[in-house]
C-alpha cells in the first residue's frame, strides 16, 4: 500500500483520484503533480513502483502544504479573522454562513436543525 504524507491510498484505484484523498489535493492539483513525475493517472495505485512513489512524494514536498500543515494554516487563518473582530470573522464566531449567502432561509447546514419555541398553554380566562 502506497503511502504519502501520511495517508495510506486505495490500492485499486487510479493514481489521479487516489491523490485526491490527501488533504490540499484535487484533480487538477493531482494530474499536474503526475504530469511533473512523469507517471501516467490511468496507471493504479497497486501497479506503482516504490521509486515512482518516492517521486510523488518529493513533488508533494515541495510544491505546498497539505494534510495537518494545511488544515493548521486554515485554523489560524480563521481565528486570526476572529480576533481582529472582522465581519467575516464575526460570521464565523457566531456559526453563520461567511461569504455571503442569505440566511432567513435555507443555511440550515451552517445553523444546525431548526429550534423550536415551546409555547406555554394559555391561561383560561378567569371569570368574574
Amino acid at each position: 500500500m502506497a503511502r504519502i504524507a501520511g495517508i495510506d491510498l486505495p490500492r485499486q484505484k487510479r493514481v489521479e483520484i487516489a491523490l485526491t484523498y490527501i488533504y490540499g489535493i484535487g484533480v487538477a492539483r493531482s494530474n499536474r503533480i503526475l504530469d511533473k513525475a512523469g507517471i501516467d493517472p490511468g496507471v493504479r495505485v497497486k501497479d506503482l513502483s516504490e521509486e515512482e512513489v518516492s517521486r510523488i512524494a518529493k513533488i508533494i514536498d515541495a510544491e505546498g502544504s497539505v494534510e495537518g500543515d494545511l488544515r493548521k494554516d486554515i485554523a489560524m487563518n480563521v481565528k486570526r479573522l476572529m480576533e481582529i473582530g472582522s465581519y467575516r470573522g464575526m460570521r464565523h464566531r457566531r456559526n453563520l454562513p461567511v461569504r455571503g449567502q442569505r440566511t432567513h432561509t435555507n443555511a440550515r447546514t451552517r445553523k444546525g436543525p431548526r429550534r423550536t419555541m415551546i409555547s406555554r398553554p394559555k391561561a383560561a380566562p378567569s371569570k368574574p
